[in-house]
């Protein structure tokens, strides 16, 4: 049996490669013999692959409108996807299914996504290749021409269709009207298998606030790009303050992305010359440069507040305390599912007191450990479910065959 995953497992923020290397183990236990192979929809074949050129293409994109950007977007990609048609054709041909997920993979970030599944869906249609859909986010707002080239997927034999969260599957909803309403796999990233996290035996609680870029938050925004919480690094001195004040100590940190490490330098620079507490209380970690070594920082912290949605599905998964800063749809849905819905900080009420404060009341509190369990639990059997249906489906096709 041989199954292909579809995701962005190398992508430079890292918490795509986490959910991706856990939903290939898993799929891999439940599917004992399997040989299952993980492809990037953007082609990338490592860790560690930065392109240098990202920021600058990124502030571009911010000042064109739409439109343009959408058509720029399409430019690039075309060449791009061109040459990997003939690899994905092969490695489609060769399997017995395809599975896309997780990770929020039905969103219209300018045609990207869009146009990367797209060509997956043609491809699986014209290689008879049944396809499942596992564990996805979903945007609420597409495009019309993203519109079309998502809905590819009705020309495909479906083995199903699973999304991550109550949000994801009101807005699949939306968009397949008269579609069946999808499952709900919780994210992939929830099955890691390391040693929950404990408190460490030190005199100061050590709290991570993993730094986001604004122009990314600014960009992706679902709220009022003006309410975003920590939208500015002025805002992360200010938190510093508060966590300091309150007698934490502090770590900052990124998930991978090199734009968000370039803000957190500045954050770092700025610091300094304010002559703040920045030396001794103050840390800022190496940029890591596979998933393993998130997790292993991530595992370090007592609580940890993020943007990226990755940093607290991790975070919880290990046993340390997220606060969730609102910016987008996907971060408050997953809150939702796991009752912290205390601990995300919505985009109105989003100063630096108010997330000081959430950080302060959680290192006291800690984690649910029933609904954690229940939540893992949860993830892992979505994954069995999947499993299961691949198999039935393969089997079926192998006694049509015989």
């Amino acid at each position: 049996m041989k199954i292909v995953i579809f995701n962005v497992r190398y992508s430079p923020n890292l918490g795509d490669g986490v959910l991706a290397e856990c939903l290939e183990r898993r799929l891999g236990v439940s599917l004992p013999g399997a040989e299952i192979e993980t492809l990037d929809l953007a082609g990338r074949t490592a860790y560690g692959i930065a392109d240098s050129r990202r920021s600058g293409a990124l502030r571009l994109l911010q000042v064109m409108p739409p439109p343009a950007r959408r058509i720029l977007v399409a430019r690039v990609l075309g060449s791009r996807l061109a040459a990997l048609r003939a690899l994905w054709r092969g490695k489609i041909a060769g399997a017995d299914a395809v599975v896309i997920g997780g990770g929020n993979l039905f969103q219209d970030d300018d045609l990207n996504f869009p146009l990367k599944i797209a060509q997956v869906l043609e491809l699986c249609r014209e290689e008879s290749c049944p396809v499942a859909i596992h564990a996805v986010g979903v945007g609420r707002h597409w495009s019309r021409r993203a519109a079309k080239l998502f809905d590819t997927l009705r020309t495909c034999n479906v083995l199903g269709v699973s999304v991550r969260d109550h949000g994801a599957r009101q807005n699949w909803e939306q968009h397949f009207p008269d579609w069946p309403s999808p499952g709900i796999a919780p994210d992939p990233a929830l099955t890691l298998q390391v040693e929950m996290h404990g408190r460490r035996d030190r005199t100061r609680p050590l709290v991570g606030l993993c730094v986001t870029h604004p122009l990314i938050l600014r960009r992706h925004a679902g709220a009022s790009r003006e309410n975003i919480p920590l939208g500015t690094v002025q805002g992360y001195g200010a938190l510093a303050e508060c966590l300091l004040d309150a007698g934490c100590d502090i770590v900052f940190f990124t998930n991978g992305a090199v734009e968000d490490q370039a803000c957190l330098e500045h954050i770092r620079n700025t610091l300094f010359r304010a002559k703040n507490r920045a030396p001794d209380r103050c840390s800022f970690a190496a940029r890591s440069n596979t998933p393993q070594e998130l997790i292993a920082l991530l595992g370090t912290f007592d609580a940890v507040a993020a943007h990226r949605l990755h940093a607290c599905i991790t975070a919880y998964a290990l046993g340390v305390p997220p606060v969730g800063l609102g910016w987008d749809q996907k971060m408050e849905s997953f809150f939702q599912m796991i009752g912290r819905e205390p601990f995300f900080v919505s985009a109105h009420k989003g100063n630096a007191e108010i997330i000081g404060e959430r950080i302060v009341t959680t290192l006291g509190e800690g984690l649910d450990l029933d609904d954690r369990r229940r939540c893992i639990e949860k993830a892992e059997k979505a994954i069995e479910g999947l499993a299961a249906g691949l198999k039935m489906t393969i089997r079926g096709s192998e006694r049509e065959t015989a």
